[in-house]
């Protein structure tokens, strides 16, 4: 067996693309010396698909970041997840998809394919992995949930009322993201990106934007990339007012959720008001930004950071006023460091346990490299941790969007596409879930010949399967809202 590799001894003496990711093919056994690396905590694990006769795998660590290639064997290749188990849905969802084999995969039941899609047709039962153990029963929850909700099915096994194991089985949403955006133009595939999970349709469409113009070399006005992080933030702001609010009404406080779900209306309203769309979808493009933010906006703009700040301390107030409330969210759905290090999971879900990672402060980029924030963490890994730091990320937002409305200063907002038509570029963005990685591959005309999206949620969801362990069931929607994974982010 090979001894694990280190990606900063691999890198070192390499030069990054425009991008920031050193680029390398290599073969079987470096391949799996570096997934030994990922197991071994040398690196990270940020993503991994299939690209043709390629497999591809994007890695982290010691400030690197680098894309290595390997060439399939007619398909086939060594399973990365056979030593990193943090791979095992992403190998089993790119099985399905394109048909590759991991060699090793240590989990061969289908992931994304549930039977249905034309020509993979099977009626064959989906097998749960069993539990053993006296006065053991089962609770089967979705995937049709009440509510709207995204479907998604949720396999329990308890003992009473206690949570020996949750398994999820995801997929119900997979609407053929990767299939559309392969030939599509990049006007096309900018509108397709940012609908892969609504709730972060800026953070997608500005790390399709960052691929692309990396792999064409496309320069962006400076008023633009100021007006993409005010869209971010403003798109975080929402959702994690939303998100406490949510938690907290599981938790049966209903005042703070009535709260929360008016200030992010008010949030709604107003993106809507400045740049012509609640979610500012298509606002984002490669080359900067459809809709510029009048000398009123920023007022209203401005109005609206007011609000969230007295909402944010009134709901801090009460929040810390309530033993009942505490007592449902401390030490309730607890996801360890080692968890936490070992999935590289991100957003609040990490940071909550520890991990300091941020895209914009890990792998700064603008306007963020010039843009001075906290770096919030907490250690308990608990709801409360992760209602906490969100608020505390509120903060932050709050402070950023005052000092990015200061340095807006006149100018172009787009720019104009340049000659080059072919290239390959990645992105790592920060969304309010964590970090968000798109991998593009352009072709002659100008085609998008391979595009790849991960979303945090990949790396969140099965740390939701554990933290809920040991727990009652009747705290695992308080645990769920606490995460609030996407569905559709996830499922391609």
């Amino acid at each position: 067996m090979s001894a694990p590799a280190a990606l900063a001894d691999l890198v070192a003496e390499r030069e990054a693309g425009p991008d920031g990711y050193v680029r390398l093919d290599v073969e079987a056994d470096l391949w799996t010396a570096l997934a030994q690396g990922c197991a071994a905590g040398l690196h990270d694990l940020s993503a991994l698909w299939a690209d043709g006769d390629r497999m591809r795998m994007a890695l982290v660590g010691d400030g690197r970041r680098a894309i290595v290639s390997l060439k399939t064997a007619a398909g086939a290749y060594p399973s990365v997840s056979a030593h990193h188990p943090p791979a095992i849905r992403l190998e089993r969802a790119m099985r399905d998809l394109y048909g590759v084999q991991p060699l090793g995969l240590p989990d061969p039941r289908p992931w994304l394919d549930h039977g249905r899609w034309p020509g993979h047709e099977n009626e064959a039962r989906y097998e749960f992995l069993p539990s053993e153990g006296e006065g053991l029963h089962q609770i089967a929850v979705g995937p049709v949930h009440a509510g709207i909700i995204e479907p998604g099915h949720f396999r329990f096994t308890a003992n009473g009322e206690t949570v020996v194991r949750l398994e999820e089985r995801l997929g119900y949403v997979h609407k053929g993201v990767e299939h559309l955006l392969a030939g599509a133009d990049i006007a096309r595939g900018a509108r397709i990106v940012g609908r892969i999970s609504g709730d972060s349709t800026v953070a997608y469409a500005w790390a399709f934007a960052r691929a692309v113009e990396a792999a064409l070399g496309w320069a962006v006005p400076p008023r633009a990339i100021l007006l993409r992080a005010i869209m971010a933030e403003l798109e975080r702001l929402s959702h994690h007012i939303s998100d406490v609010g949510a938690i907290c009404n599981d938790a049966s406080v209903l005042t703070i959720h009535a709260r929360c779900a008016l200030q992010r209306e008010d949030g709604l309203a107003v993106a809507g008001a400045c740049f012509g769309h609640r979610l500012m979808m298509d606002c984002i493009v490669p080359g900067g930004v459809t809709a510029d933010l009048s000398s009123d906006g920023i007022g209203q703009v401005r109005g609206l950071l007011a609000r969230l700040e007295e909402t944010r301390a009134e709901i801090l107030r009460v929040y810390d006023s309530l033993p009942s409330l505490q007592d449902r969210t401390v030490t309730t759905g607890i996801v360890t460091p080692e968890l936490v290090r070992q999935y590289a999971a991100g957003g609040f879900v990490g940071r909550a346990s520890g991990r300091a990672f941020d895209a914009r402060k890990s792998f700064p980029y603008a306007p963020y490299d010039r843009l001075d924030f906290a770096l919030k963490t907490r250690t308990a890994g608990d709801v409360d941790a992760r209602l906490m730091v969100r608020m505390e990320e509120i903060v932050e937002s709050l402070g950023m969007l005052h000092r990015l409305l200061d340095r807006l200063a006149p100018g172009e907002i787009r720019s104009a596409a340049p000659a080059m038509a072919v290239g390959e570029g990645a992105a790592l963005v920060e969304a309010f879930r964590g970090d968000l990685f798109v991998s593009v591959r352009i072709d002659e005309g100008g085609k998008l010949a391979r595009v790849h999206a991960r979303d945090a949620s990949w790396f969140q969801w099965p740390l939701l399967e554990a933290a809920v362990e040991g727990n009652i069931v009747a705290d695992f929607p308080l645990c769920n809202k606490s995460f609030n994974c996407s569905y559709s982010g996830h499922d391609l």
